[in-house]
């Protein structure tokens, strides 16, 4: 899951895992390919009843979603744990504060820069996958080429706006064929695969929960959108509120999604054995 909203650092804004998935996040916000090795779908779930509930299970791994060993979503681990938050949030915060203190946009732009890049040699340290960092840096990279190009400090944060956008367009759309994406992630742990789909009742759910996440971005949007347009006085508020709305709105918005959706009369709070009886999951 897409990770949260991310600031400039990290991969597209949105769910990290339902469109940050991101999630980052961020977005979105995730380290899917550790998933395979440390408490991931991969390595918690070896779904093999059908080939459309295998795609289920390698869309979810690849959007960075993650679970608890009870079989309940582990939001802030598919958000990116708090390293992958610091990641998404550390590099726009440098550039405002930077910024603030300069008054000049290329040190700003450098240090923004230099922070995505640190976060980087750290992965490499602590030998962790580099794709979340990478991405940061690229992410910072357009940021900081953008903001350069045009001479406006506020355009730092317009990538993240128009992707932020780009997920509400993308997630819109999944409700409308039936192919909700909190029902695509969701399912997956629930070892409902795409089941699901067949059943109106939990395809109901699923367009619900997703419409929940839509509301979230939407949300930043039009908080966010205004603000932007201010120029430089309203730079700091920006900045400010992309803070409060990215990690927190977004582990809060998908939490939201996850209880709407539970199967009804389902108890999340322990985890019971899939099909093939060697998986933990949910017990419908």
């Amino acid at each position: 899951m897409t990770a949260p909203q991310h600031e400039p650092s990290s991969t597209p804004e949105g769910p990290g895992a339902l469109g940050e998935p991101g999630a980052a996040s961020e977005s979105g916000i995730a380290e899917a390919e550790a998933s395979g090795r440390d408490n991931g779908p991969a390595s918690n779930v070896r779904d093999t009843t059908t080939p459309t509930s295998a795609l289920a299970a390698e869309y979810a791994a690849k959007a960075g979603l993650h679970r608890t060993h009870t079989g309940q979503v582990d939001v802030l681990r598919s958000a990116g744990g708090i390293q992958g938050i610091a990641e998404s949030i550390a590099p726009g915060l440098v550039f405002l504060i930077a910024f603030t203190i300069t008054r000049d946009l290329t040190p700003s732009l450098v240090a923004a820069l230099g922070t995505a890049a640190v976060f980087t040699v750290v992965r490499l340290v602590q030998r962790k996958p580099l794709t979340q960092a990478l991405a940061g840096v690229v992410g910072v990279g357009i940021s900081a080429w953008l903001a350069n190009s045009t001479g406006k400090a506020e355009d730092f944060y317009l990538p993240g706006l128009i992707t932020n956008a780009a997920y509400v367009l993308a997630m819109v759309l999944s409700i409308i064929i039936k192919w909700p994406v909190a029902g695509l992630l969701f399912g997956f742990i629930r070892n409902e695969g795409l089941d699901w789909r067949k059943d109106p009742v939990r395809l109901k759910a699923y367009r619900l929960g997703t419409w929940i996440i839509v509301a979230v971005l939407a949300l930043r949007l039009l908080v966010q959108v205004p603000l932007y347009l201010m120029g430089p006085d309203g730079l700091a508020a920006l900045a400010t509120t992309r803070l409060i709305m990215g990690a927190p709105l977004y582990i809060l918005g998908v939490w939201i999604a996850w209880l709407v959706t539970r199967p009804a009369g389902s108890s999340e709070a322990t985890a019971g054995n899939t099909k093939d009886g060697q998986a933990e999951g949910l017990q419908p």
